[in-house]
Parts: structure tokens; C-alpha cells; sequence
């Protein structure tokens, strides 16, 4: 019996060794398809990538991530289907864009909301941020946490904007999202929403006057080609958010959801700053590149401020009134602390 028993203890031991926290025995092979909208050198497509090698190596190089950067395989909206329908697994996007799947995420792109990064970073790691994100289930989404885009500002091939009345009559392509839509008619534009991978063509064909992106995007989809003037506006401050396929992670072992989940916290603290060390490259280059830059002064920001704060208004009414007050109490803990 005593030679049985130190039989059986050396397989236990031996199996051990073969199991570290279980991981290898429950892992399979996978390749996971991520598309996003940004191109490849983008902070976005940076994270996409980062995300990409830490899964392979959490996953001892049995998981895969195969990136699809620059819209390749259509534009935010259609690929949010795509990821309901289980065909394509993961992506990330402005978070404000899920508003037709959870009316609430549309809080996130109200006008003139966050002040600094460090306060959307707050919000979005807190509770209210895990509260959205959670909401995603029954729509066959999962949420993995936020990433940076920084904040958006105006860009057009007609005439500097110093001041509210010059964008009065500019055609300005917005995202599909009806307070963006909202948001610049009420500024005296003519919103024109299209998809982004249309928009770099809408510029150069003059289909519209101008556009609204962080510096990062502005710089790495070469719109300095089809834009001569750009605005600091800092409007709208965009959290992404990197979501999954439901259909396909209920397929995933526990394991093989903690490899994607710490992979993707990981690349939430790269991305954002990587992103926010890019913005200030990406002015300077634009700069170079020939595009004449406008800094508002604080009172023209306050007459923007004052001038949307009846969309503001409009879109905190349509969600959920507990979530509004959660969010603007987030918003205002966040700041007392700078």
C-alpha cells in the first residue's frame, strides 16, 4: 500500500506541474477576429495590437488574434451586427455609437461633459461605466472595458473657425448618431452622417465641407490632404469601448475568457497612453503637414457650451433618470478630486 500511495502522489504532483492554474489543459486553439475602424498605426490600432500579443502569450500561443484595422470590414454600425450575428468576434468604437443598442451609452457623447482624461477615466472604470457595460448581455455583447480616442474637434476646407457664427452653413459629416446629428445642426451646420470608412472620400470629393475627429485620427487618416483648417473645439470627449461577440465567448472556456479579459485590461492601461502621448505628435505633424490650427478662447468655448446645452438637455431626458444622476454625480466626484 505504501508503494501505491507513492505512485499515486507522484501523478498528482506530475499532474500539477501540467495544470498552472489550469490554464493549458483548458485552452484551445482559437483565432479571434478584430476589426476596428482606425488604421493600423492609430493608438487604436496600437491597443488592437498590444491586445493581440498578450493574448498569444497568456495563452501560450494557442490563441489568436488576427487584426482588421481601417474599416476593412465595413464601418462601426455594421460591424456591431457582425459581432451580434457571431460573425466577426471583437472591435472597439466610440461607446456613444451603442446608444441604438442601450440608449444610455449615447450619456457618454453629450456635449462638453468631461473637462480632462482623467475624469472620463473615472467614470468609465467606476460604477457607472461597469453598469453600462453589463447591459450589453441580452444584446449578444460583451463588454471588456474603455479605451481612449481623446477629444474631438472640427475640421473644414473653407474657412478658419474662430468663433460660433463661422460654422454656421459648413457641411459637416458626423457619426450615425443622433446627437451628433443634433449637436452640430444646433451649432448652425449641416450634420451629414456617414460611415467612416466613406468619410476620407467625402472630403476629397467636396460631398462635405468638413468633419469632427481627435487630433490622432485627423493625422493618421491623412485628412491634412483634404483639409486645410482645424479648430479646437474639444466638444465631445470619447471613451471607446472594446466589446465581444456573446455568441462566441459563451463558447469559450473560463479560462480562455480570463486570458482575453486580463489581456484586455492590460492593453486598456497601454492604449490610453499611448493615445494621449500621440495627440500632441499628431498636432505638431499636422501643423507640418500644412493645416492651419485655431485655439478657441475660453468665452467662445462658453458661447458653444451655452449654445448645445439645449441637446444636452434633450438627450440626458431620454435615458434613464437614476443613470443620468449617477453619471453626473461620477462626473462631479471625479473633479473635486483634481
Amino acid at each position: 500500500m505504501k508503494g501505491l500511495k507513492t505512485i499515486l502522489a507522484g501523478m498528482l504532483m506530475g499532474t500539477a506541474f501540467l495544470l498552472p492554474g489550469s490554464a493549458s489543459a483548458e485552452i484551445k486553439e482559437h483565432t479571434i477576429r478584430f476589426a476596428f475602424q482606425n488604421a493600423q498605426e492609430h493608438p487604436q490600432g496600437q491597443g488592437a495590437k498590444r491586445f493581440a500579443e498578450l493574448v498569444e502569450q497568456k495563452s501560450g500561443g494557442k490563441m489568436k488574434v488576427r487584426l482588421f484595422p481601417s474599416g476593412q470590414l465595413g464601418g462601426d454600425l455594421q460591424t456591431v451586427s457582425a459581432l451580434q450575428g457571431g460573425t466577426i468576434d471583437m472591435t472597439v468604437l466610440n461607446a456613444g455609437l451603442l446608444v441604438g443598442q442601450v440608449k444610455e451609452f449615447g450619456l457618454f457623447d453629450l456635449p462638453f461633459l468631461f473637462e480632462n482624461p482623467k475624469e472620463a477615466d473615472a467614470v468609465t472604470d467606476g460604477p457607472f461605466g461597469q453598469k453600462l457595460a453589463e447591459t450589453l448581455a441580452p444584446k449578444n455583447l460583451v463588454g471588456l472595458g474603455y479605451w481612449d480616442l481623446g477629444f474631438r474637434n472640427l475640421t473644414n476646407s473653407r474657412r478658419p473657425v474662430t468663433k460660433l457664427e463661422d460654422i454656421q452653413g459648413l457641411k459637416i459629416r458626423v457619426l450615425q448618431s443622433p446627437i451628433y446629428i443634433d449637436l452640430f445642426n444646433t451649432l448652425g451646420a449641416n450634420s451629414v452622417p456617414l460611415p467612416f470608412p466613406e468619410l476620407y472620400t467625402a472630403l476629397e470629393q467636396k460631398t462635405v465641407d468638413g468633419q469632427e475627429n481627435p487630433a490622432t485620427v485627423i493625422q493618421t487618416s491623412k485628412f491634412a490632404e483634404v483639409q486645410k483648417y482645424l479648430t479646437f473645439t474639444r466638444h465631445v470627449y470619447n471613451p471607446q469601448i472594446v466589446i465581444f461577440s456573446k455568441r462566441v465567448w459563451d463558447r469559450f472556456d473560463p479560462e480562455e475568457r480570463k486570458v482575453i479579459e486580463e489581456a484586455a485590461a492590460e492593453a486598456k492601461t497601454f492604449q490610453r497612453q499611448i493615445s494621449r502621448d500621440a495627440e500632441a505628435k499628431a498636432i505638431e505633424q499636422l501643423k507640418a503637414q500644412g493645416m492651419q490650427l485655431t485655439e478657441l478662447p475660453p468665452e467662445e468655448i462658453a458661447r458653444l457650451r451655452d449654445k448645445v446645452k439645449p441637446v444636452t438637455d434633450k438627450f440626458a431626458k431620454e435615458a434613464d433618470e437614476a443613470t443620468v444622476k449617477q453619471l453626473f454625480a461620477e462626473v462631479e466626484k471625479a473633479r473635486a478630486k483634481r
